[in-house]
């Protein structure tokens, strides 16, 4: 018997049973080690507010449409999308991976999950690896993909708005691709922990005109590209402020609720900003016959592995599975101290 950690409804939480399923000839069985909680886009669920909540997503037509009824929105039991697990069954047919093996992939905040063989192979991490690590494999995908649409050039300066966890990752991944990084972030913890990572500069916008301090240190220009990561469309035009005549402006994060903040007749309009929408299920359609999820996330492990980006140093709080709704709860107050939190299971 297995346990999922299900929403039942705003702000409550149940551990939920379920019957482990025989496997396929070609399935592998995991135990979950880890799971990282996402403070974005998982916590809006947590908090009610959460497009899927009131809106179903017809992926026919690509447009999201009125529920009828708003009452099957709830209890969500596929909640969570960083996880990591030990092999402890294969298939009779399994040849590629062995009990043992540490997985990592997207199966939601529970005790064991059942893959695919190819899927297990694919996604393995190399036995001298932290197992840890494979929680950052879709939040780091997030990440790569916003600086693959940023198309950042050496010698270029990245703005990067938001230095929450994928946050923390665009800004070392962009200095990792030659980019002199301005970090902006209202929590003064997080901008110690992004200039630690290696953030040239940072700011803080409740301290200062956030566009006007970006021109100065750009001689006028404006920062080439700035990445907003944060869910804020008050960050999001900002960002759009701060950018250069011409240049782009990259939306990541994840927004909720109404636009307000978000003055399009303004800098957007008058400097001719490129507004780039990155999202996780497709990559620059130019880039689409070499890079997909599977190269995003196989890349992530490699640049963590290889130590040319830190993620395990993003981990501020670890805690039982049995007690996570002790960290939904320190998430969803917002504490100044908190970035990755993980749930280690027994």
């Amino acid at each position: 018997m297995g346990k999922v950690l299900a929403l039942i409804e705003p702000g409550k939480l149940e551990f939920i049973d379920y019957e482990e399923k025989a496997l396929k000839a070609e399935e592998v069985r995991v135990k979950t080690l880890y799971s990282g909680i996402s403070a974005g886009t998982e916590l809006t669920s947590y908090r009610g507010f959460n497009p899927h909540l009131n809106k179903s997503w017809n992926s026919d037509l690509r447009i999201f449409e009125e529920k009828e009824d708003e009452a099957d929105s709830y209890p969500i039991k596929n909640g969570g999308y960083e996880e990591v697990g030990e092999v402890i069954e294969v298939g009779p047919e399994v040849a590629g991976v062995k009990i043992g093996d540490t997985v990592y992939g997207t199966w939601g905040h529970r005790t064991t999950a059942v893959l695919n063989e190819d899927f297990a192979v694919e996604h393995r991490l190399p036995e001298t690896a932290d197992p840890i690590y494979g929680i950052f494999s879709h939040i780091g995908s997030i990440a790569l993909n916003a600086i693959l649409d940023a198309d950042i050039h050496v010698g270029e300066t990245a703005a990067v708005f938001g230095q929450g966890v994928p946050g923390q990752i665009v800004s070392q991944l962009a200095k990792l691709n030659g980019a002199r990084v301005i970090a902006l972030d209202l929590n003064p913890k997080r901008l110690e922990t992004a200039k630690k990572m290696g953030a040239d500069i940072v700011l803080n916008p409740a301290e200062i005109e956030a566009a006007k301090e970006i021109k100065k240190l750009t001689g006028g220009r404006g920062a080439d590209v700035s990445i907003e990561i944060s869910g804020s469309l008050k960050a999001l035009h900002q960002a759009i402020k701060s950018t250069a005549y011409s240049g782009r402006t990259i939306a990541s994060g994840f927004f909720a609720g109404s636009s307000q903040g978000l003055n399009l007749g303004e800098e957007f309009h008058h400097n001719r900003i490129q507004l780039i929408c990155s999202q996780i299920s497709g990559v620059r359609p130019e880039l689409s016959y070499r890079w997909d999820r599977l190269r995003l996330n196989q890349t992530i492990m490699k640049l963590q592995q290889s130590k040319k980006i830190d993620l395990k140093g993003l981990i501020t709080n670890i805690e039982d599975f049995k007690d996570a709704e002790k960290l939904f709860e320190k998430l969803d107050q917002e504490s100044k101290d908190v970035l990755q939190t993980v749930l280690k299971f027994d």
